[in-house]
């Protein structure tokens, strides 16, 4: 029993099964959270800056090396970034051929984080490899769809992991019909196995912590959205790329290598589940209907409700995909001419963990002046406090402390935070007063 004169402090050194290094502190006194807040303390990796002075051909192959989860999201934001300033239609067939391995990056990516990081909380284990005893086919799927996407990249990368394949204006090869052909078929062997995990992830029990959440994303026009588009909210507002800094506001605390977004000065999230409330109604009508059969009543606000759109978004990917590929042929060129002229560019893209804005100034020569990059996980921090907040006083703040530790893992995991990406989870330190 703890009393008001006694305090607990519990410390763990690493946060499991998530990208990067961080901590949560948390404070209770007489029964009540006093204090919580995130501590991401992995040295800022200065990204920004030493793009300074590269040239905007080199933005691809550059920044892909920010994440090796997520490279394909990053190439893309900055690629549109330049294109924004140029005017560059690079034409039906790259902007087909961008989506496709886009997907590829959701797919291996949301496989990854359902299979190996959030279930094993869902089944009482403490890794993927002690559930893999008693679910080996399961994950073994997850371990199949995770290798699809990363096929899918090196289809147009050359590699998964920093693919090269991309460039300002295109691609540096084309595929041949043979590849594609054959990956094609791939994904509809696929298929099923995209379908049943939605059903799975179904039938996971999960906790009923309903809220009222901002929601951010891109919205595409007659499409589910990844490339392009305007950003909009659940709250009835929409803007262009551009003006992104005129509503997002990024604050430094002191606790954190990683700077928190507000969007009117309120927490806000990004990613999977905020693209799906926002966008269900574009997804094909055999998508729709695998999400309707889910029985959430979407939208849902309940953030763990998140799993279950990453396996609708692979679902899709797929799907989507295998559409692509029907119609695939051989252009001419992979790639149109691009010079942009000086000025600044911005670009936005959704990444498997949400909204990747970019803006770059480039002089005369081409040469970035000046970069500003703001990943998913930054903007979701906030958020994700919040949620902690929520989430713990509906579990009940009377719990031992290694099960307090232990939920507190669970909804930072179920956000999926790319730390690594954030840095400009767990030591947790827990008072009881």
């Amino acid at each position: 029993m703890v009393t008001n004169k006694r305090t607990v402090a519990l410390h763990v050194p690493v946060l499991a099964r998530v990208e990067g290094e961080g901590a949560l502190h948390l404070r209770i006194r007489d029964g009540q959270i006093e204090d919580l807040h995130l501590e991401i303390y992995e040295p800022p990796r200065l990204f920004e800056k030493f793009l300074e002075g590269r040239s905007y051909e080199e933005l691809p192959e550059l920044v892909a090396r920010i994440c090796g989860i997520c490279p394909v999201a990053y190439q893309m934001s900055a690629i549109n970034a330049v294109e924004s300033l140029s005017g560059t239609d690079p034409g039906p067939w790259v902007q087909a051929m961008r989506r496709l391995m886009y997907y590829g990056e959701w797919i291996q990516s949301h496989a990854l984080h359902i299979h190996l990081l959030a279930a094993p909380d869902f089944f009482g284990y403490d890794s993927a490899i002690t559930m893999a005893k008693d679910y080996p086919q399961i994950v073994r799927r997850g371990m199949r769809l995770q290798g699809l996407g990363n096929a899918l990249i090196r289809l147009l990368g050359a590699r998964s992991v920093h693919p090269v394949g991309i460039k300002v204006g295109g691609f540096h090869r084309a595929p041949s019909m043979q590849e594609a052909t054959a990956l094609k078929v791939q994904l509809e062997d696929a298929l099923q196995d995209a379908q049943d995990l939605v059903a799975w992830v179904a039938g996971i029990a999960v906790p009923d912590r309903d809220q009222d959440v901002t929601l951010l994303s891109l919205e595409e026009p007659g499409d589910y959205p990844i490339l392009n588009g305007k950003i909009a909210s659940n709250r009835g507002q929409s803007f262009a790329v551009s003006d992104f800094e005129k509503h997002i506001v990024e604050h430094q605390v002191a606790e954190s290598t990683a700077l928190f977004s507000l969007f009117n000065d309120q927490p806000y999230l990004v990613g999977p589940l905020a693209r799906l409330n926002l966008n269900l109604d574009t997804l094909p009508e055999s998508v729709r209907t695998l999400a309707v059969k889910t029985g959430i009543d979407w939208p849902s606000g309940n953030m763990f409700h998140s799993m279950a759109a990453r396996a609708i978004e692979i679902c899709y990917g797929i799907t989507d995909a295998i559409r692509i590929l029907e119609d695939y042929g051989e252009p001419d060129t992979a790639s149109v001419p691009v010079k942009p002229p000086a000025g600044v560019g911005y670009g936005a893209t959704e990444a498997p963990r949400g909204l990747l804005w970019h803006r770059y100034e480039l002089d005369e020569d081409g040469l970035i002046r000046n970069a500003r990059i703001v990943p998913p996980t930054s903007q979701n921090q906030a958020r994700i406090e919040r949620d902690l907040q929520h989430s713990l006083m509906a579990f009940g703040l009377d719990k031992p402390d290694k099960e307090l530790q232990l939920h507190c893992e669970q909804v930072i995991r179920n956000f999926d935070p790319c730390i690594s990406c954030a840095t400009h989870f767990l030591r947790l330190s827990t008072e009881r007063l």
